[in-house]
């Protein structure tokens, strides 16, 4: 019983390559089906996504059963992922190899269809991520773009925008000025 438990039924390397190997062959798989099911999970997105893990699990353990197998395939997946990351950071080319590059959804106040649909994404799907942002319509949007981790980001056209604490302070300045004149 122990021997089952702790002795790992393949061979080191052999997990340690399978592991890696399944890990690049997700990202990809997960970089192909583009930023859409990164952005919002729908039932069906999810469902793919637990399958997934099942489908590659036999991929990564092999026929081993073993504690030490398992720890073995979750400490190279956790180090494997976190040399990716690091990698990332330093070279960002391999960054936009990983996760893309922003996409414009919405150009001037309307709807860039043909990136909507590369991306499987509905207008109505966006309109809600607009009007999340303060836009009441996708007139009032300047430029929205996706990013690459699949979040919503949103430039309302200058006439739309929410004043900033700068746009206050530049305000009462100038408020402060025209005080000044007046008490003169």
């Amino acid at each position: 019983m122990w021997q089952d438990l702790l002795m790992p039924g393949t061979e080191v390397p052999e997990k340690i390559i399978r592991t890696i190997a399944v890990y690049f062959a997700v990202a990809l798989l997960l970089r192909v089906a583009g930023k859409r099911d990164l952005a919002q999970l729908n039932t069906f997105d999810l469902v793919v996504m637990l399958l997934l893990s099942n489908v590659v699990q036999n991929a990564v353990i092999g026929d081993d059963n073993s504690l030490a197998g398992g720890l073995i395939g979750a400490v190279t997946l956790v180090a494997t992922n976190a040399v990716v990351v690091r990698a990332s950071v330093k070279y960002p080319g391999l960054s936009r190899v990983f996760e893309g590059k922003p996409d414009t959804l919405i150009k001037n106040g309307e709807y860039l269809d043909n990136r909507l649909w590369k991306l499987g994404l509905r207008r109505a799907d966006i309109g809600q991520a607009i009007r999340n942002q303060g836009a009441r319509s996708v007139k009032d949007v300047a430029e929205a773009t996706m990013e690459p981790g699949g979040t919503v980001l949103v430039q309302l056209r200058d006439k739309d925008r929410t004043a900033t604490k700068a746009d206050i302070d530049r305000l009462l300045a100038e408020i402060r000025k025209l005080e000044a004149r007046l008490d003169r």
